[in-house]
């Protein structure tokens, strides 16, 4: 069998991603070193991006993997460096195309991410779990998914997505967001904590500086889709989410009960008044499946009342003058409460429930749902007139 040739295997590092920025370990400059025995075994160097990179164990695996499968390899000894300061900052470079200043990408005029902000009137209705299993929905679907966890005071997404105990890998001033086995990135600014416990008591400066690194001091990549779970009601977060990215479109979670509706609707009036577009109402605990009577009798109890996310697609429909529809009715299910208590979303651990049906079908709406041209600046500048 013949040596294995320094082409074949830089060829095969090409094919290793890095876990947290989804690019070629050979693109970002991490092999530092090849070197081929004439025995066939093969000396591999790759530099982490900083020192206690808590993915390292998967690069290990990856590399080795990648490189045993090159013909004529009989062996592989993988040494993992660290990245000097020089080197960092050449990847940075890299990660940012050349720009020097941070900007967020997703408010530039030729992002092609649809950037979905889900928002509710009041807490408690399931803005949260909407929030992650649409994300997750949506990248079973093929999708480049990342989840911004916006709602500072209550931060609970990292925890559903099994993540809690997670924190990002920070190279130089930029941050990498933390990976799920589900393929979603996500950051929180409970992952930014120094401790899990400690408490966020910030006014509005604070606020709003903290969303926009979560914007721009992060490497997202390319993103087909980006939600972010904003806190709940019409406070410092939403009117600098419509400052920084009035591109946004809005989802309103509410509940079936009077009283959630009407406070749900200030939050659809307020992504308005941003200039973002509402593109539905997601009635949440709608109702419960009757557990008494068989599933075809289709019979439900309406345990939080009836017709909260009708009234407010028509009261926005009716105050914007274009329609609001109701995207879907999740239905309350005990899998989606536990779901989120144990990190395993109900459309990845029960997908055939109700719930998980109905949240699958919320996903492939928007999914499917075109962005439309109004407003969206196309980068085109006349140069004379016929």
């Amino acid at each position: 069998m013949s040596t294995p040739t320094t082409e074949q295997v830089t060829a095969a590092l090409a094919t290793v991603n890095d876990p947290e920025i989804k690019r070629p370990i050979t693109d970002l400059g991490m092999v530092d070193q090849v070197q081929i025995g004439e025995d066939g075994a093969v000396d591999v160097t790759v530099l982490l991006t900083v020192a206690g990179c808590p993915l390292k164990d998967t690069i290990n695996r990856d590399v080795n993997a990648a490189v045993r499968r090159v013909p004529g390899v009989t062996d592989v000894n993988l040494t993992l460096g660290v990245m000097s300061s020089e080197q960092r900052s050449q990847l940075q470079e890299t990660l940012r195309g050349g720009q020097a200043q941070r900007e967020i990408p997703f408010a530039q005029p030729g992002s092609l991410t649809r950037v979905l902000a889900i928002a509710s009137g009041k807490g408690g209705v399931g803005k949260s779990s909407v929030t992650v299993n649409l994300a997750l929905a949506m990248a079973q679907q093929g999708l480049k998914v990342g989840v911004v966890d916006a709602d500072i005071y209550g931060h609970s997404v990292p925890a559903m997505l099994g993540v809690a105990d997670q924190r990002p890998t920070q190279v130089d001033d930029l941050i990498m967001p933390v990976p799920t086995p589900s393929g979603v990135s996500v950051i929180s600014i409970g992952m930014l904590k120094p401790r899990r416990d400690q408490v966020v008591a910030w006014r509005g400066p604070m606020l709003d500086r903290a969303l926009v690194q979560m914007l721009a001091d992060v490497y997202w990549g390319d993103l087909d889709a980006l939600l972010l779970d904003l806190p709940p009601g019409t406070g410092d977060i939403a009117i600098s989410l419509g400052q920084h990215l009035p591109n946004a479109e809005v989802v309103v979670v509410t509940t079936p009960q009077e009283a959630a509706a009407e406070v749900a609707e200030r939050a659809g009036t307020m992504a308005s008044m941003m200039h973002q577009r509402v593109i539905g109402v997601v009635e949440n605990m709608s109702y419960l499946p009757c557990p008494h009577c068989p599933p075809e009798e289709n019979h439900h109890l309406e345990v939080f009342g009836s017709g909260g996310g009708d009234r407010v697609a028509t009261t926005l429909s009716q105050r914007f003058g274009y329609d609001v529809p109701v995207l879907g009715r999740i239905p309350l299910d005990l899998a989606l409460r536990e779901g989120g208590d144990v990190g395993k979303a109900i459309v990845e651990a029960d997908p055939s429930s109700p719930a998980a049906q109905e949240l699958g079908s919320v996903a492939r709406g928007l999914v499917g749902k075109g962005r439309g041209l109004a407003g969206m600046q196309l980068g085109l500048t006349p140069t004379s007139k016929f």
